[in-house]
């Protein structure tokens, strides 16, 4: 039978018949928890299988503290210690990624934890991020993550798939952030809910890894369960010298079945802002110029990598972050900083007048670098500007030249490249 890349995936982990919407017994290969939820799974653990072995493979389970870190908190700080103190007594001690590592899912790529064909799963509503290298990331509950903690599996319904295929060069000052918020502009928050997409096109072809992960980051407000982009050659040999192993590469065979075909035009596209209250909210930046900005965040799963602080720099070079405006840069991960730091950004974010955190998840997390106060205006990179996901001010999503472009001007402004 004819299959679709998340069906192979799937068949590739389970005995069962996978046929779309047939619920299935999974295997997982890679069982996460964050410390948004890992202390829950911690306790769920603890409560339903006293005196038991609380973890099937410690080689495969995984502590990764994004979310508010280091805790500025005490709910956050304790539950951080509590997953802290259990990974140390049932996990390998490199399967702990503490608060200064970064964002769990982009550390799974840079450690080669998962990799093509890898099933996933964490306390994450983004790990579908993984579509980015062909690998099957879930966020699922804490009560599921305990089970797969326990078990190693978890039950999964096999999604219908949509193939969206993009085809263009886009304008030269629009980037993966602005084909990601085109595609919301024409799918709308529900236009995946709940399938697969496969990501194709001459558009696709051309985004390096960073870029990949920001369209499969935000599949998640497309309605999507995952957004798969088959790797090529460079992604390939990035993942197998990451991991170690080799691992099967799937294609969709010529005649599966999707339940969608779309094909979209992104020639001469221009740069696009999400405005709030919802990320699909889509207008082309020059539409709104002039609105005045007090905040500018270059950070979050979607948009964290070194190449979307190397495109901010470049704007921000020679100038400084206007006097109204407080710019904040928060890396992906720890690699990523420590690659900012060799290359000078760090200090020309510093000279320009940005505020340098360490890496994290920033804004997506209340509490962290990007919130906002009533009335405040905030342009990021992030992923979700729903109303209070960050505090009571307006927040816009933005690529990472717009987001530049902004803090120098004092005003939602079209970037110049």
């Amino acid at each position: 039978m004819s299959k679709t890349i998340i069906e192979k995936i799937i068949a590739d982990h389970t005995t069962e018949e996978v046929i779309p919407e047939r619920i299935v017994w999974l295997d997982i290969d890679v069982r996460s928890a964050r410390d948004f939820g890992g202390a829950n799974v911690v306790k769920n653990l603890e409560k339903n299988y006293p005196g038991e072995s609380l973890v099937e493979d410690p080689t495969k389970t995984f502590f990764t503290f994004d979310c508010v870190v280091p805790a500025n908190n005490l709910g956050y700080a304790e539950n951080q210690q509590i997953a802290r103190v259990f990974a140390r007594a049932n996990l390998p001690r490199k399967n702990l990624y503490d608060v200064n590592a970064g964002i769990g899912s982009h550390i799974m790529i840079e450690k080669g934890v998962a990799h093509p064909n890898s099933t996933v799963v964490g306390t994450d509503s983004h790990l579908n991020i993984l579509g980015a290298i062909g690998a099957f990331g879930q966020g699922m509950g804490d009560q599921d993550i305990a089970f797969t903690f326990k078990t190693g599996k978890t039950w999964f319904e096999v999604p219908y798939t949509m193939r969206v295929t993009i085809d263009g060069t886009p304008a030269k000052n629009s980037f993966a952030k602005d084909v990601t918020l085109g595609v919301l502009e024409n799918l709308g928050s529900k236009g995946a809910l709940g399938k697969s997409i496969e990501f194709y096109g001459s558009t696709i072809d051309a985004l390096n890894l960073a870029g990949r992960i920001t369209l499969a980051s935000q599949v998640t407000e497309m309605g999507g369960i995952i957004g798969l982009i088959t790797p090529n050659e460079p992604i390939i040999e990035y993942c197998r010298t990451r991991s170690g192993k080799d691992f099967p590469i799937h294609n969709a065979d010529d005649d599966a079945n999707y339940v969608e075909d779309i094909h979209y035009d992104f020639s001469d596209l221009e740069p696009r802002i999400a405005l709030p209250p919802n990320p699909a909210n889509v207008k082309p930046v020059a539409e709104v110029t002039g609105i005045k900005v007090d905040s500018v965040v270059i950070a979050s799963c979607t948009n964290g990598r070194y190449e979307d602080f190397e495109v901010a720099a470049k704007l921000l070079k020679g100038k400084k972050v206007h006097n109204d405006v407080m710019m904040k840069i928060v890396p992906a991960t720890q690699e990523v900083y420590g690659q900012l730091l060799k290359e000078g950004l760090i200090d020309l974010f510093y000279k320009s007048g940005a505020i340098i955190s360490n890496p994290g998840c920033a804004s997506c997390a209340s509490g962290q670098i990007g919130m906002t106060g009533e009335g405040e205006v905030q342009v990021t990179t992030g992923n979700r500007n729903f109303t209070g996901k960050q505090g009571k001010g307006d927040t816009y999503l933005a690529s990472p030249a717009t987001a530049a472009a902004c803090a120098i001007s004092g005003e939602i402004t079209v970037p110049e490249i």
